[in-house]
């Protein structure tokens, strides 16, 4: 047996991954445990929990992965530090980040309460975007691909394109500070007023309310399409100049101010969080996403060019982008097209592990990562206990009984807490720790809004459907499993998804599989019978906080909300 323990850490989404003899055991997410979105610092919890899980001790590790390489790319950093003479304040930050990644052994062994001497694994560092990489392709279902990983920074690389061929991936090219697609999408929507980590979403959702035409050019200005690459017109932002304040500790990761001055001449004076979105920052937005499409299109059909793949692979925080996503097979000559759920940097954790297993220890390719369903999962003793000490009294129904009456309690416009199997890894909840609705109402996304998520009303929600049905209600049918595809829905079922129908007739698509995720399968179709249509309204189990993980977290939302119906594997629980 090979054990090998993937690291996303000291760094924002920090998470765990447990790789055994080339099979994805479990990975988790350092949030969903300690309830700090976006957590940054060491993924303590996490490393220790999938241990736990799969009934190993820490002297069961063969191999450890961080997917940090303080010594890659050292040869730019260094001609970078002698040019700008950053301030000591930045280096000795940057530095003591680095002395971190370094420690990384001793970190370990105090999350898995043992000595450094008892941990007999090699410890490995992955270059950030190598395990962004690895993270995409070593698990996909191509034996061959191009390999495209964007996001803001991570050792010093934004970009990377790579080929990969059964267990090795070629590096091409590397796009190194400070130019970055992610931070100029950043800096747009810090300008835009959304400075939290991870806010980048939103202005996805706000983009379709704008017009790009009256700032296009000038956002060209910003990211200048540089032969098979790009460039960032510097002038715009600081980073390069002065560095960004950063936090990456035991919290929700901080970012500074990126745009300059410059930046302010060019579109006007900076929203204020929460204060009125005008039209201005409706197109501002629009053309920063028609911006960031066209330069990742561009990549794209770099990468196409460089390759001659049919088949894509992406990862990074970038790859995201569903909008930017549902573009790449009708308009480049990308056949089939593989986006890591994890895309962002919880995702590197596998990434680092299967880097190890296939390229540095030349194992063969075995396992296809077709599902994130990889977190915690409980048994019907654990639930009935949970819901018992919240105050309620759960109903145990056998399936046959459950799915028709879940079924018809959304049909008559119910919001139920939908709580199954192993919590998703990743960023989406993907029906396994959903809030599901009737995506026919029109005032459903308000009724979501006022009761449960109190979200900005531009932002869409998103649709699950059975697989087989995707091409009878959106212009693609290709599958979309993990929610990182946007597609137009068919002009004749607009009328009839309201509250999945984006401003501009698209939804950001979950294809449901049946071998994959039988009950959440089972329960679209069961309303689709139903009713006709067989879509839901997903979207994630939470109130301004990360996705829930246990049943007591599900028990304790459910109470605070205005949800109708929770439903933990069998046991229903019924508002009032």
């Amino acid at each position: 047996m090979t054990a090998i323990l993937g690291l996303n850490a000291f760094h924002g989404d920090a998470a765990a991954a447990l790789v055994v003899d080339g099979e994805l055991v479990n990975a988790v997410e350092e949030e969903r445990l300690n309830r700090v979105k976006h957590c940054a610092g060491f993924p303590e919890l996490a490393a220790r929990w999938c241990l736990e899980d799969a009934g190993l001790s820490p002297g069961d590790l063969d191999h450890v992965a961080v997917g940090r390489d303080p010594r890659a790319n050292i040869g730019a950093k260094v001609i970078r530090t002698i040019l700008t003479r950053p301030s000591p304040r930045y280096v000795m930050e940057r530095f003591r980040n680095a002395s971190k990644v370094r420690d990384v052994k001793e970190h370990t062994a105090a999350a898995l309460g043992v000595e450094p001497d008892a941990l007999r694994a090699r410890f490995h560092n992955v270059e950030h975007h190598l395990a962004h990489a690895a993270s995409a392709f070593f698990v996909s279902p191509f034996d061959e691909a191009a390999v495209l990983t964007l996001d803001g920074f991570g050792d010093f690389a934004s970009t990377m394109l790579a080929h990969g061929r059964g267990n090795r991936l070629e590096v091409l090219e590397r796009v190194l500070f400070p130019h970055s697609l992610g931070i100029f999408y950043t800096a747009v929507t810090q300008w835009l007023g959304f400075p939290k980590y991870g806010d980048e979403g939103k202005v996805m959702g706000l983009a379709p309310y704008g017009d790009p035409k009256p700032h296009l050019e000038k956002m060209r200005d910003l990211v200048r399409l540089d032969g098979e690459l790009f460039e960032l017109g510097l002038d715009y932002f600081v980073h390069h100049k002065e560095g960004v304040d950063m936090t990456w500790d035991e919290q929700t990761p901080t970012i500074g101010r990126l745009y300059s001055d410059r930046m302010v001449e060019a579109f006007g004076p900076a929203r204020e969080p929460r204060t009125e979105l005008t039209k201005v920052h409706h197109d501002v937005a629009a053309s920063l996403q028609a911006m960031l499409e066209e330069a990742y299109l561009h990549l794209v059909r770099t990468a196409h060019r460089r390759t001659g793949s049919k088949n894509l692979c992406l990862a990074g925080g970038v790859a995201l982008n569903a909008v930017a996503n549902g573009r790449i097979r009708p308009e480049t000559p990308f056949d089939e097209v593989y986006v890591q759920p994890a895309a962002g940097d919880s995702g590197i954790a596998v990434g680092a592990a299967y880097y190890v297993w296939n390229q540095e220890l030349g194992r063969p390719r075995g396992f296809v990562m077709e599902h994130a369903y990889t977190g915690p999962q409980y048994g019907d003793a654990e639930y009935e206990q949970a819901i018992r000490a919240g105050g309620f009294t759960p109903e145990r129904l056998d399936d046959d009984a459950l799915f028709p009456f879940v079924a018809e309690r959304i049909a008559e416009g119910d919001v139920v807490g939908w709580f199954q199997g192993r919590m998703e890894f990743g960023p989406r909840a993907l029906g396994n720790r959903s809030i599901v609705t009737d995506p026919r109402r029109h005032d459903m996304k308000d009724i979501l809004n006022a009761r449960i998520k109190h979200r900005e009303p531009f932002r869409p929600f998103a649709p699950s459907l059975v697989a087989e049905a995707a091409g009878e209600w959106y212009e693609q049918e290709y599958t979309s499993p993990f929610m990182v595809l946007v597609y137009k829905t068919r002009e004749e079922k607009r009328g009839e998804i309201p509250a999945v129908n984006h401003v501009d007739d698209t939804g950001r698509l979950q294809t449901v599989d049946e071998r994959v995720s039988p009950r959440y399968y089972r329960l679209i179709k069961t309303f689709g019978e139903r009713t006709g249509v067989p879509i839901v309204l997903n979207t994630s189990f939470n109130e301004n906080e990360p996705i829930v993980m246990t049943p007591e977290h599900a028990v304790e939302t459910f109470a605070k909300t205005k949800m109708d119906l929770l439903v933990l594997g069998n046991h229903v629980v019924r508002r009032g």
